[in-house]
């Protein structure tokens, strides 16, 4: 009885193709593996690999990120306001919440977001409101504080 192209096709995959069979009728080591194991393998391993692989780089790039960002920091701080004092001159006033010693990184820009002036500020564990001015080179546009790091103890 003649078979349908839909049978064909899902038959062809576990049937060894026509040129091997001919090399088993000369060799007469047994029958060759079906079509789709010849392909792939015998087993799982490709796909166990890549999925450690991505597995291994995705959380990788999520410690990454949360460091960058500050996640892990223990540190917060918030901008209450900020002001331009001079042509030389900035001035900003932000709170800081810290479990020790820290550093604030303040910076002021231009309107070419091109960066003019930056101060370090020294901040002390607790709830604090730092008031800080500092020179720039030219008028600045915006002033903000770009991170709060924790320093760690120097023994």
């Amino acid at each position: 009885m003649p078979t349908n192209p839909e049978e064909d096709a899902v038959s062809s995959a576990d049937t060894p193709a026509a040129d091997a069979s001919e090399a088993t009728e000369q060799n007469t080591e047994g029958p060759t593996a079906p079509a789709l194991r010849r392909k792939h393998g015998n087993g799982p391993v490709f796909f166990v690999i890549a999925s450690l692989f991505a597995g291994v780089c995705a959380v990788g790039w999520g410690a990454a990120v949360m460091n960058y960002s500050g996640f892990g920091s223990s540190v917060h701080h918030q901008l209450l306001t900020s002001s331009v004092t001079s042509d030389t001159e900035a001035s900003l006033t932000f709170e800081v919440n810290s479990r020790g010693d820290a550093v604030c990184l303040v910076r002021a820009s231009d309107s070419q977001f091109v960066e003019v002036g930056q101060a370090d500020v020294a901040i002390e564990p607790g709830n604090h409101v730092y008031s800080t001015t500092f020179e720039t080179t030219r008028r600045a546009a915006t002033v903000e504080v770009v991170s709060c790091r924790e320093q760690d103890p120097q023994d």
